[in-house]
C-alpha cells in the first residue's frame, strides 16, 4: 500500500502548478547557467580566459547584470551548486540579484553521467545519494526549481533498452523526490546530436526515449503537471548530409511530443543540442508556427544558444563587460520572440562556422 505520508497535498500541488507556469509564462524561457568547471573551462579556454572561480563569477556577473529588459525575456535561471553560493562585486549574492528581477531561480542537482555496466559506451546519471537533503537545503537557499539530466546516445545498437529505462527511472525518482521538498523539476533526457542520423531516425528514436520517460513518471506518480520538460529538438545528426528546413525540423518535433508527452505537462523548454545561436532560435520559431496543435507552452533553456556571443564580446577584458551584456539580452529578446513566433531571422539561417557543438558534450 502506498505511504501517504508521501503523497502530496492539494496546497503543495497548487504551488507546483504555479511555479512551473511562472517560469515559462509567454515570451519567457530559462537561461541555463549551470556549466560545470570543467565544461566552463572549456568555454573560457575558447575565448582566451583561464579557468579560475574569479573569472567563472565575472562571466555570470555579466548575465546576471542585465537590466530590466530582461525580466520579459527570462523566467528561470538554472545555477551550478557553486555559483548559487557566488556575490557580486558589490557583495549581493547572485540568487538576490536574480529574484529581485521577479526571476526564478534554479539548480542543478545532478552528479554527472557515468558509464552504465551491460552498455557499450551508453551512460547513466548519478547523484540521487543525498538528493533528499540536498533539494531541502538548496530550497532553504532559494532555489524554486531543478535540473537533472540524462544523456542517451544515438547509432547502429543505441540507446539499448536497458539505458533507456535506466534513464527514464531515474528521472522519475529524482522528480518524485524533489516535488516533496516542493522544488519544480525540470526533467532533460538529452538524446546527443553525435552522429550522421537523418530526422527521422532521431525523431523515432526521441519518441521512444519520451514514451518510456512518461511511463516510469507514472509509475512513480510524479505530479506532472508540477513538472518541466527539456529535450532536444529533432534534428539530424551533426554529420549528416541531408540538410532539413526549419519547418520540417519543426513538424518532426512537434510530431514526437504530440506522440508522447502527456497534456497535463505545462511546459517544453527545449535545449539547443550544440546548435548556432541563431539557429536554435530559427528552430523555436518554426515549433511555435507549427500548424499541429501544442498544448505545452513551448520555450527555450539555452545554455550556449544564450551565451555564445557575450562570451566572445567578453574575452576577459572588464572594459567589455557592457558589450558582453548586451549581446546576451539581444539574444534573450530574440529567443523570446521566437518562443511566441514572432521573431523573424536578420542574420540569415545557420552558418555552420557559428555552430556550438562539441562531440559528446558532457557538463
Amino acid at each position: 500500500m502506498t505511504t501517504q505520508a508521501l503523497l502530496l497535498t492539494e496546497a503543495q500541488k497548487k504551488d507546483l502548478h504555479e511555479t512551473a507556469l511562472c517560469i515559462v509564462s509567454p515570451g519567457k524561457g530559462i537561461l541555463a547557467a549551470d556549466e560545470s568547471v570543467g565544461s566552463m573551462g572549456k568555454r573560457l579556454t575558447q575565448v582566451g580566459v583561464e579557468n579560475t572561480e574569479e573569472n567563472r563569477r565575472q562571466f555570470r556577473q555579466i548575465l546576471f547584470s542585465a537590466d530590466d529588459r530582461i525580466n520579459s525575456c527570462i523566467g528561470g535561471v538554472i545555477f551550478f551548486h557553486e555559483t548559487l553560493y557566488q556575490h557580486s562585486d558589490h557583495g549581493v549574492p547572485f540568487v538576490k540579484m536574480i529574484r529581485d528581477k521577479g526571476i526564478l531561480v534554479g539548480v542543478k542537482v545532478d552528479k554527472g553521467v557515468v558509464p552504465l555496466p551491460g552498455t557499450y559506451g551508453e551512460t547513466t546519471t548519478q547523484g540521487l545519494d543525498g538528493l533528499s537533503e540536498r533539494c531541502a537545503q538548496y530550497k532553504k537557499d532559494g532555489a524554486a526549481f531543478a535540473k537533472w539530466r540524462c544523456v542517451l546516445r544515438m547509432n547502429d545498437t543505441s540507446p539499448s533498452q536497458l539505458a533507456v529505462s535506466e534513464n527514464a527511472n531515474i528521472l522519475a525518482r529524482y522528480s518524485s523526490i524533489c516535488q516533496q521538498h516542493g522544488i519544480v523539476p525540470i526533467i532533460e533526457p538529452e538524446i546527443l546530436p553525435d552522429g550522421d542520423h537523418d530526422l527521422k531516425r532521431c525523431q523515432h528514436v526521441t519518441e521512444k526515449v519520451l514514451a518510456a520517460v512518461y511511463k516510469a513518471m507514472s509509475e512513480h506518480r510524479v505530479y506532472l503537471e508540477g513538472t518541466l520538460l527539456k529535450p532536444n529538438m529533432v534534428t539530424p545528426g551533426h554529420s549528416c548530409s541531408i540538410k532539413y528546413s526549419p519547418e520540417e525540423v519543426a513538424m518532426a518535433t512537434l510530431t514526437a511530443l504530440r506522440r508522447t508527452v502527456p497534456p497535463a505537462v505545462p511546459g517544453v523548454a527545449f535545449l539547443s543540442g550544440g546548435q548556432s545561436e541563431e539557429e536554435a532560435s530559427i528552430h523555436l520559431n518554426s515549433i511555435n508556427n507549427c500548424p499541429l496543435n501544442r498544448p505545452w507552452i513551448l520555450t527555450f533553456s539555452f545554455g550556449r544558444a544564450l551565451q555564445a556571443s557575450a562570451l566572445r564580446a567578453w574575452r576577459g577584458h572588464k572594459e567589455n563587460e557592457k558589450s558582453a551584456t548586451e549581446q546576451f539580452i539581444r539574444r534573450a529578446e530574440v529567443n523570446s520572440l521566437a518562443s511566441q513566433g514572432k521573431y523573424t531571422s536578420t542574420d540569415g539561417y545557420i552558418e555552420a562556422n557559428q555552430r556550438v557543438y562539441g562531440s559528446c558534450y558532457a557538463y
